[in-house]
């Protein structure tokens, strides 16, 4: 490996107790079709009790000078990227993950798009699976965010504030001068250990689009990830929405997007009820209207879809109830007469203005 100037891409991978795991990921991303191009991969053990470092270490010690390993003890997937970060040389760092495979001519695809495009600050592309048993007829694409799983078909697509599409962390590379301007993973919204449901990710691109930057999404640049199988199980599915909701009421979520986008405003948007705005109420019953007519019609799929919907929303209106209850002086009485009292103002007022109707 040259000087530190003429690696081109870091790639971190962060792993926590998957010993037997790694060296599939590993021997993926040492095993490019590079074309001559300088890369490094970080090994990031985030506290490992079981034999990571030996693994690491076997394949430094056979040959791979490319690699290298560090120890983050602070426990979370966020602390083990920023670790990693924080390490690499590169103006490149691209993310994946101990349980994914990069296809051979992945970081050369990373390179090529970046040098081809200086107005992207980051890249994401296919997460594709490797499935170990058959899934269940219900795992359709509409299911495959608990699986971190991403094929947003074969043209290469924009990303921003105007689009906000997230990409998935097992496949998403940054300019590392974004990491300056940004700042890092937030740890409070991290995934720990098997914890899921996690927003990460999603945060991060959150902040990249509020700086005025874009990202592409590159059908080119694939990895496959192994599909665990306690991951088909529809447990397993209510359990990531469930959590999903919770993270997403820790970002303030849906209040952010409806001010990112700069939606119209509608008479409940801007109207809370234990910190959640009236709308996402109103989207509630919408949703669970969707749910009754897919099960009513036989979509079992189409059902399961709606039943998680409806579960990311009853969570994410609990997280905010707590919430709320710590911010808020009112008791609960207090704040159901004073939402009341918002909505009929906001109601007369949308009244009164399109009865007075535009000046002549």
């Amino acid at each position: 490996m040259g000087s530190s100037r003429e690696i081109a891409i870091s790639v971190v991978i962060s792993t926590y107790n998957r010993c037997d795991m790694l060296p599939r990921a590993l021997e993926s991303v040492l095993a490019q079709e590079d074309g001559g191009l300088c890369y490094e991969v970080i090994v990031v053990d985030n506290n490992s009790t079981d034999r990571t470092r030996d693994v690491a270490e076997s394949f430094i010690k056979g040959g791979y000078a490319n690699l290298r390993y560090v120890f983050e003890t602070k426990q979370g997937l966020s602390y083990a990227r920023n670790a990693g970060i924080r390490a690499a040389q590169a103006p490149i760092i691209a993310f994946t993950d101990d349980d994914v495979r990069a296809t051979p001519r992945w970081i050369a695809e990373i390179k090529r798009t970046f040098d081809e495009h200086p107005e992207i600050v980051y890249i994401g592309g296919k997460v594709l699976p490797l499935w170990r048993d058959e899934p269940p007829a219900w795992l359709t694409r509409d299911h495959w965010s608990p699986l971190a799983l991403m094929d947003d078909g074969d043209e290469p697509f924009y990303m921003s504030a105007k689009k906000p599409r997230c990409m998935v962390g097992a496949n998403l590379s940054v300019r590392r001068e974004v990491f300056d301007r940004v700042g890092l993973f937030t740890p409070d919204l991290q995934r720990v250990k098997d914890g899921i449901g996690s927003t990460e990710d999603h945060e991060f691109q959150l902040r990249i689009w509020r700086a005025g930057e874009k990202g592409m999404y590159i059908p080119s640049a694939v990895v496959s990830a192994d599909v665990q199988p306690e991951r088909l199980t529809k447990a397993y599915h209510r359990r990531w929405h469930s959590g999903h909701g919770k993270y997403c009421a820790l970002m303030q979520l849906d209040e952010q997007l409806t001010q990112d986008n700069q939606i119209p405003e509608h008479p409940l948007v801007y109207i809370t009820l234990f910190g959640t705005p009236a709308s996402l109420y109103r989207d509630l019953l919408a949703q669970s209207g969707h749910w009754v007519t897919a099960v009513l019609r036989g979509r079992k799929s189409a059902a399961f879809a709606n039943e998680n919907a409806l579960r990311r929303r009853i969570n994410y209106i609990r997280k905010r109830y707590q919430m709320n209850r710590q911010e808020s002086p009112r008791r609960p009485l207090s704040e159901i007469v004073f939402f009341l009292g918002n909505l009929g103002r906001k109601k007369a007022a949308n009244f009164f203005s399109k009865k007075s109707g535009p000046p002549s």
